[in-house]
């Protein structure tokens, strides 16, 4: 029986990475969950984890084993774990209402399951904001065959964006006002900034067409006022791996964010991309990558001087940043870069050309609804509260984004939103920032075929009434999606908001379709930025009843989710549908 201590976060000792790799029958594993203190150095306040810290012990599988997983909850209130991006059993899965009812309090949980991949992965409650509030961990699972890239040492980097405000209180704030965690108000002297740039016209027009919609170009993160952390220590704390110059140093980030992008670099060194949501993908050499919300990717860097190397991880949103230090001893640090200037929204984020567009007058913008009736005009000039009206026959009034639809384009390579700083560039001058087209499979997990049927889901939301959807309902009001067992099926995703919306199905494999063909990469989440339509597939190959929602936390929370439900499968893996509610 193995029970977690409170191991460094992320450390592997090079012996054990040396050591031959044996097959393991079995393991049987213990998790407490616990009440716990969010020390950030720049507050301190009461939060959930796992084994009396967070983050959670590192926990560390091997390809093949057969794990037993007792999970004791030793708070007063239901608890669950997920075990995100592993294949398993839908009973396994964690999720309360769909997979089973949840861990009661003082009540001992046991999983069991076969681990039947490798990688980089991650747990977490999906009990309310337990996760947000700092119940998470990493999973490192050692493959059976020898891996097709080499590394000397090996570190989970895992992030995450720690708020002073507990999970309930921030989306009663957002509520109450969508941009209650706005910290990049525009002011006096940006509309002046503009006018001399854009010309007073121009200006006006945008100023307008912002206001009729309730929203501001800032708008690109929901929540500010976190502090970034790195394996639970901020900026003041410093994280540090140690290495040796010449080694080949593996780190194993995990976006273990409520709500948080990030883009990663490390001044210095160039990133070789290794794998992607536990997968391994042909190796890619850049400067700097994205990482969405719940993704993961594997990098290999190596250092050849004897000094120290910043770990820079600042979000999407450039309102705060993670530092590291990769270092040949302890205590050392390197210089920290400053953040970069905060991006703004443009009406190309819209899926709408900026140059020349009259924001008074755009004829012929029509948006199909569910019911087969059109929306027309797209008039900013003279659409009174931009009222929408929705599949109950209800109005969504203010900034609507799911007015938007129909204009999310098709593009060769639609994962960062075109036209404003979404848009990333590395930071080195000529430097390559990673994109999703660079990522090919390393080895096809399927064999290609035609998929069955298309499913469109289109990501809606009303950011005024902080209401977020998918095709316009909210999850307690949809339908199950309903697979058949056997089938492939192509998702179609159409981002109709101004958010970025990482996209986690649960219990089944996404092949996201980013145009490499058969060597399109296996992922666990897909990240679809405004204005774009992106499509993956997957091998309909687990019965039972699964989740499938935006991994943002307050966007799941508020709509943007569905059940899934597998129909059908071989005697001995079907599952009992029966019995499962909504939830």
């Amino acid at each position: 029986m193995k029970s977690f201590g409170l191991m460094p976060a992320g450390l592997l000792c090079l012996g054990a990475l040396l050591a031959p790799v044996t097959a393991v029958q079995s393991g049987e594993y213990n998790l407490t969950v616990d009440r716990v203190q969010v020390d950030t150095g720049s507050f301190t306040r009461s939060g959930i984890g796992y084994n009396g810290a967070t983050p959670g012990p590192v926990l560390r599988f091997e390809e093949g084993e057969e794990v037993t997983i007792n999970v004791t909850n030793n708070l007063s209130e239901s608890t669950s774990v997920h075990w995100h991006g592993i294949i398993l059993p839908t009973d396994q899965d964690g999720v309360p209402g769909i997979s089973y009812p949840g861990i009661a309090p003082g009540e001992t949980f046991t999983y069991r399951f076969p681990i039947r991949q490798s990688g980089t992965y991650w747990f977490h409650s999906h009990t309310g904001f337990q996760e947000p509030d700092g119940a998470y961990g990493a999973i490192v699972i050692t493959p059976k065959k020898r891996e097709p890239f080499r590394y000397d040492r090996d570190y989970v980097v895992q992030l995450t964006d720690a708020h002073p405000h507990s999970g309930d209180r921030i989306l009663r704030n957002l509520k109450m006002s969508a941009d209650y965690y706005n910290r990049k108000q525009r002011t006096l002297f940006d509309f002046l900034d503009d006018v001399a740039s854009k010309g007073l016209d121009r200006t006006l027009a945008d100023r307008a067409a912002w206001g009729e919609m309730r929203m501001m170009p800032t708008d690109i993160e929901d929540l500010q006022g976190f502090t970034p952390l790195i394996n639970g220590k901020a900026v003041s704390q410093n994280w540090t791996g140690l290495f040796t110059p010449g080694e080949r140093v593996r780190l194993r980030f995990i976006n273990s964010s409520a709500m948080t992008y990030f883009d990663i670099r490390i001044p210095g060194l160039k990133l070789t991309v290794v794998q992607a949501d536990g997968n391994n993908v042909q190796p890619v050499t850049v400067d700097e990558f994205r990482i969405a919300v719940a993704e993961t990717f594997d990098v290999i860097v190596r250092p050849t001087e004897d000094r120290a190397y910043t770990i820079f991880a600042e979000s999407m949103g450039r309102t705060g940043f993670a530092r590291g230090t990769l270092a040949t001893r302890e205590g050392e640090e390197a210089d920290v870069p400053e953040l970069r200037p905060a991006p703004l929204l443009t009406m190309a984020d819209m899926g709408m050309a900026h140059e020349g567009m009259d924001h008074g007058s755009m004829p012929g913008m029509t948006h199909s609804m569910p019911d087969g009736t059109t929306m027309k005009g797209m008039d900013q000039g003279s659409m009174p509260g931009m009222t929408h009206s929705m599949p109950d026959g209800t109005t969504m009034k203010g900034m609507d984004h799911s007015a938007h639809g129909g204009m999310a384009m098709d593009k060769p390579d639609p994962f960062y939103a075109p036209g404003s700083g979404l848009s990333p560039t590395a930071a080195e001058p000529g430097g390559k920032f990673l994109s999703y087209s660079d990522l090919k499979a390393q080895s096809p997990l399927y064999a290609e075929r035609p998929a069955g049927r298309e499913i469109e889901l289109r990501l809606t939301g009303n950011m005024e009434r902080y209401i977020w959807s998918i095709n316009g309902i909210k999850y307690e009001d949809a339908e199950p999606i309903r697979l058949q067992y056997g089938e492939r099926v192509r998702f179609k995703f159409v981002n109709e908001t101004m958010m970025t919306h990482p996209m986690h199905l649960h219990g089944m494999w996404s092949i996201l379709d980013n145009g490499n063909g058969r060597w399109n990469p296996i992922k666990h989440v897909v990240s679809v930025t405004p204005g774009t339509t992106v499509y993956m597939e997957t091998e309909v190959d687990a019965p039972g009843a699964w989740a499938f929602h935006c991994h943002l936390s307050y966007h799941a929370d508020t709509g943007m989710f569905r059940k899934v439900i597998v129909e059908g499968g071989p005697p001995e893996k079907a599952a009992a549908l029966t019995g499962v509610s909504g939830g």
